[in-house]
Parts: structure tokens; C-alpha cells; sequence
């Protein structure tokens, strides 16, 4: 049954952008649009923002130009994956911004069509690429790497502890006829876990999923070269919000934070540096979590882990 799009810990989002965007003038940068619905409402609340929404999906950009046409005249769309941030800052003539957005993984709109091969909960093709005009499909990966690159894939993106059972049954199989569904890997990956491991957790291909889908669009590579640029595009006084769905993720997010909150004077010295003074504050202790009334009303929800930061210093 598909789950209706619900932005994310939204008020948390409203309430932790609220000082950063306030005045008119400020711009916000989107780098996940989805469905626009944290951007709808982020520009409902504020007459004067500017949003910048990014997406690598055309369905997406397309709909949400739909969704956000009431605020046409503040808004601006690009159809690109969020590493591309500073191209397309330089190309609306911005070397800063006050707020940053990224809400991680795959959409509920891309989840329930099932064409997009992204649900194992529904049979379709091995397709899972989040802008369709990208060349490599799940297909691709599970018909041509070798046994051990994909067993590789499972383990880093997917955590899967089974990652080379998993692989070696998926070389098998395609060598009796190439795998095309959803379905058929489902069945493959529920036959390689031994059964007191599928007791708990959850679907047992849900985590063979969430590799396959990192390695089509090689989204840790991207959010690896995002997050510093995004970083550096915040003003002071800006802030930025990252919502994450599982624990890659938001492991860079909380390094690329912690990175910039840090005093880098040497040891030893009686004073703190100027120079080497934080650049960030962290505005949240560790990640936070929805609340359980939200995840009641959005199951969605469940997994997202929250972090948030601020500028207070222009780097050296």
C-alpha cells in the first residue's frame, strides 16, 4: 500500500531554519527536493525566502515546479545531483546562502512507483536509478560484476553480513537466465540468509536494496563532495539541516559536521587561535529522532536521524 508523502521531523526543520531565513532576502538551498514538501512549506512560512531547489530526478524537479507554483517568482529548479552545488550557486550569481537542506535516500513517490524498482516490497524492474537518462540500472550490477565486487557493494552500502552468500547465489542464478525483477532477487537474497538471521530485522533483502540503489547512483560519493561545498556555502549566521536513513549516511554527515565545530589550536598553547576557532557550532546533541507520534503517522519516519549546525565565524 503506498504511504503518502509527510515531510520528514518538518517542524523540527521549520523551527531549526526559523533564525537563519527570517529576514527577506535569504536564500535557502533545497539539495534534495523530492516532492518540494519541507520547500512548500519552508516558503509558506517565509514571505521573503528564496529557495533554491536541487534534484537529480526528473519527475521530481517536474512535479515540485508544479507543487511550488504559487512561489514561481522565488523559486528556482535544477534538474542535478546535489554535488553540483556550487556550479549552480555560481550560476544564479550566489557565493552564499543562509540555509542548507538535505533530507537523504529515496522518496516516497519514487518508493511507491513501482516502475523504479526501488521497493522490494513490490515486483519490478532492476532498475533503481534515481535520474533515469543515467546509464547503469541494478540490473547492470547484478548481470555483470563479478562475484566479489558485488559482494563488496552489499557489505559497504548494504551492511549486508552475508554480502558474499548473497553474491555467489546472484552468480549462480544468472547464469541460468539474467536477472530482471525485483521479485526474483528478493527470493534469491531470502534463500542465501540462514533462517534464524531472517527471523528479525525486517525484509532480509531491504539491506541488499539500499546497496544496490548507493552503488547505481553512487550517492556516498556525491554526498562525500557535498557536503564540504555546502558547508563553505553557508553564511554566518546560515545554517544547515541534514536528515539521514541509515547509518552510512549518517556517518558523513556527522564527520563533515564535527570537522567544522573543532578548535584546531595546536596543544600546548595557553589561548585558543583565532584563526583556528570553530567555524560551525553543532545545534543538535548527537542525532536526533522523530518523535513516536510521528513515526505512528509516518512509519517513514522511522529511520531518520537528524543533525544540524551553524555558522558563527567566516573561515580563515
Amino acid at each position: 500500500m503506498a504511504t503518502a508523502h509527510v515531510p520528514v521531523m518538518l517542524d523540527r526543520v521549520l523551527e531549526l531554519f526559523e533564525p537563519a531565513i527570517r529576514d527577506a532576502g535569504a536564500t535557502l538551498v533545497d539539495a534534495t527536493l523530492g516532492r518540494a514538501g519541507h520547500a512548500n512549506a519552508l516558503l509558506a512560512a517565509h514571505p521573503g525566502l528564496r529557495l533554491i531547489g536541487i534534484d537529480t530526478d526528473a519527475a521530481a524537479v517536474h512535479e515540485s515546479r508544479e507543487v511550488l507554483a504559487a512561489y514561481a517568482d522565488r523559486v528556482s529548479l535544477f534538474q542535478a545531483v546535489y554535488d553540483e552545488l556550487p556550479q549552480i550557486l555560481a550560476a544564479v550569481g550566489l557565493t552564499a546562502v543562509q540555509g542548507v537542506l538535505f533530507d537523504l535516500g529515496v522518496s516516497s513517490p519514487q518508493l511507491d512507483d513501482a516502475s523504479r524498482g526501488f521497493a522490494y516490497a513490490q515486483d519490478a524492474p532492476l532498475d533503481m536509478r534515481m535520474n533515469t537518462a543515467s546509464r547503469l540500472t541494478a540490473a547492470d550490477v547484478l548481470n555483470t560484476y563479478p562475484a566479489e565486487r558485488l559482494a563488496r557493494v552489499l557489505r559497504e552500502y548494504g551492511e549486508e553480513r552475508f554480502a558474499r552468500r548473497i553474491a555467489d547465489a546472484v552468480v549462480r542464478e544468472r547464469a541460468l537466465a539474467p536477472l530482471e525483477s525485483t521479485a526474483r532477487l528478493v527470493e534469491i537474497v531470502r534463500a542465501s540468509i540462514p533462517a534464524p538471521a531472517r527471523r528479525s530485522g525486517g525484509n532480509p533483502a531491504k539491506r541488499t536494496f539500499q546497496a544496490l540503489r548507493i552503488e547505481v547512483n553512487g550517492e556516498l560519493d556525491a554526498l562525500h563532495a557535498a557536503l564540504p561545498a555546502a558547508l563553505d556555502a553557508v553564511a554566518v549566521g546560515g545554517r544547515i539541516v541534514a536528515l539521514a536513513y541509515h547509518s552510512l549516511e549518517d556517518r558523513a554527515v556527522k564527520q563533515a559536521f564535527a570537522a567544522r565545530a573543532v578548535d584546531r589550536t595546536p596543544r600546548g598553547l595557553p589561548v585558543s587561535l583565532a584563526d583556528s576557532q570553530p567555524t560551525f557550532v553543532l545545534l543538535t546533541r548527537g542525532a536526533q529522532q522523530p518523535t513516536p507520534d510521528e513515526v505512528a503517522a509516518n512509519p517513514r519516519a522511522a529511520s531518520a536521524r537528524l543533525r544540524a549546525a551553524e555558522r558563527v565565524r567566516a573561515a580563515a
